[in-house]
């Protein structure tokens, strides 16, 4: 399967998984709204997903992939496949004895988040039980990113974009059925949404399964205290743990700065945290659909260039991947800027979700909007680094950007509040993938192609004609006192969305690019 459709097939399964995943909070929003316990709730899923990020899809992703690919590329499947047991053990212990600390760690772990919610008791006792009902969530996933690192290693790229829908369609259920359920049972409807996502935890684990039978590469976990050394002494594993720390301390970095910007914004007006996090699930679309799906496809990719010492593949792809960035982030960003009420009205304005909640999310989705390109970014030039295992370099530059994040936040919060936190996190975006792509260029490894500048240029025309369309869309109707009905309400945004979508691409086929023949470079 080629890189474009492998991109476009992870890409349109995202895109399911988001679809699923804005049901799920625009149900959340019109059933809880914005309020102490829809911060609780928060606050609890937020844990398990930090640490997720963290030892899972984040330092051990960036450690793993590459060090399988390039096993699998010079050594073969029989000591990959030995590779893949050892570190399934090793990564087995590891997470049974964290989920057995984090729930008896409950409460430290939700005022180091979240202390503000102590404001309203109920709100932090309801985040420390939802906390240790969703704690093992971490163990689910930690095994789910193992077994996505070797099926994209192996171009299997169903699978592991697929699962996220699962999640979702628990957390719909529990939203729909089981928080009505709940409440007629005398149970606070909240807690429902806390079944829902162990449930998905287990399922997404569960359908891995199958995936990695087809390809022999289900990990052998054993339990035997003398096999853990064996595994934890293998040199593989001794090489991923290796890459681990710096990567650790990389991932670390950004949910350092997530926890410091939960912690301000629980001493917020209440509802902060909860606006933040609906504006950031607009925010998944465009970051997830662009900028997951390409490193997703391109680091086994550029990790086995690398292995094979091919440095002209090695920057043709990064510079692919870095022209559909600009080609597609661009006109996103400018759409959140000059968009942003519409779509959280049409999105979240329903039964609990006041016009005050559309108006403080929607500022906070333009905060995020103004780092976009820098969010989408990251995702390419980051594992241009993890793939020549350098890992130190991301590491070095994210501290930098942790430090000029928070004296942003001192800066901007007094003024804008939460907005303020979205807005110096999309700066410190830019700031940070801009630093990565000199990085590359001054190493040798990246060197543009011929074109850039017009490139660049015929985005920012059709991005610019396609602003005037939106601006003037956003003016012509009163989207939150709309008359006409909930899904005339519906057409009118997907009309505007399509409208503005064909204004971009009309002018870049007018201004000379060839999108085919850009995609299939």
């Amino acid at each position: 399967m080629s890189l474009l459709k492998s991109a476009s097939l992870v890409s349109l399964l995202t895109l399911a998984s988001r679809i699923t995943g804005l049901v799920r909070e625009l149900l959340m929003a019109s059933a809880f709204g914005a309020s102490a316990l829809t911060d609780a709730f928060n606050v609890a899923f937020r844990i398990p997903n930090l640490l997720r990020r963290l030892f899972a899809e984040g330092a051990f992703s960036q450690a793993f992939v590459p060090v399988l690919a390039g096993m699998r590329a010079t050594d073969g499947d029989d000591a990959t496949r030995t590779l893949v047991n050892q570190i399934g053990t090793v990564l087995a212990w590891a997470l049974t004895m964290t989920c057995v600390i984090g729930v008896a760690g409950a409460p430290l772990l939700v005022w180091a988040m979240a202390s503000g919610l102590q404001q309203n008791p109920q709100g932090f006792e309801s985040a420390v039980f939802m906390t240790r009902w969703m704690f093992p969530y971490i163990g689910f996933m930690s095994m789910v990113a193992l077994s996505a690192g070797i099926l994209n290693t192996w171009r299997h790229f169903a699978v592991p974009a697929a699962t996220p829908v699962l999640l979702n369609l628990c957390m719909i259920s529990a939203a729909y059925w089981g928080a009505p359920w709940f409440k007629s049972m005398g149970i606070e409807p909240i807690y429902a949404m806390a079944g829902g996502v162990m449930l998905g935890g287990a399922l997404q684990l569960g359908v891995q399964i199958p995936a990695l039978l087809s390809i022999g590469m289900l990990p052998r976990i054993s339990w035997r205290w003398s096999s853990l050394m064996t595994a934890w002494n293998h040199p593989g594993t001794r090489r991923v743990t290796t890459l681990m720390l710096p990567a650790v301390l990389g991932v670390s970095v950004a949910q350092i700065s997530l926890l410091i910007n939960t912690q301000i914004a629980s001493h917020l007006v209440s509802g902060s945290v909860s606006w933040l996090t609906y504006a950031d699930r607009l925010m998944e679309f465009p970051t997830a659909m662009l900028g997951v799906a390409l490193g997703v496809v391109l680091l086994p990719q550029l990790a086995a260039a690398r292995a094979a010492d091919d440095g002209v593949r090695y920057s043709q792809l990064l510079d692919w991947g870095l022209r559909l960035v600009v080609l597609l982030a661009v006109p996103s960003a400018v759409a959140l800027l000059t968009f942003a009420q519409p779509l959280v009205t049409v999105m979240y304005h329903y039964g609990a979700f006041s016009e005050a909640d559309v108006n403080q999310t929607s500022v906070a989705l333009m905060g995020y909007g103004a780092g976009l390109l820098g969010l989408v970014a990251i995702k390419v030039l980051a594992p241009g680094f993890y793939a020549r295992q350098d890992i130190r370099t991301p590491v070095k530059i994210a501290i930098v950007v942790l430090v000029l994040t928070q004296c942003l936040n001192l800066l901007f919060v007094p003024r804008l509040a939460h907005a303020g936190l979205a807005l110096a996190i999309g700066i410190g975006a830019m700031v940070n993938a801009l630093w990565l792509l000199v990085g590359l260029i001054r190493r040798g490894a990246y060197t543009p192609s011929p074109g850039w500048w017009r490139f660049a240029l015929q985005v920012l025309a059709a991005s610019a004609l396609m602003a005037v369309a939106l601006l003037w869309a956003a003016s012509a109707i009163n989207w939150i006192h709309y008359e006409g009905g909930r899904w005339l309400r519906v057409l009118w945004l997907a009309g505007s969305v399509i409208g503005a979508a064909a204004i971009y691409f009309g002018v870049l086929a007018v201004s000379g690019v060839k999108l085919r023949q850009l995609l299939k470079r």
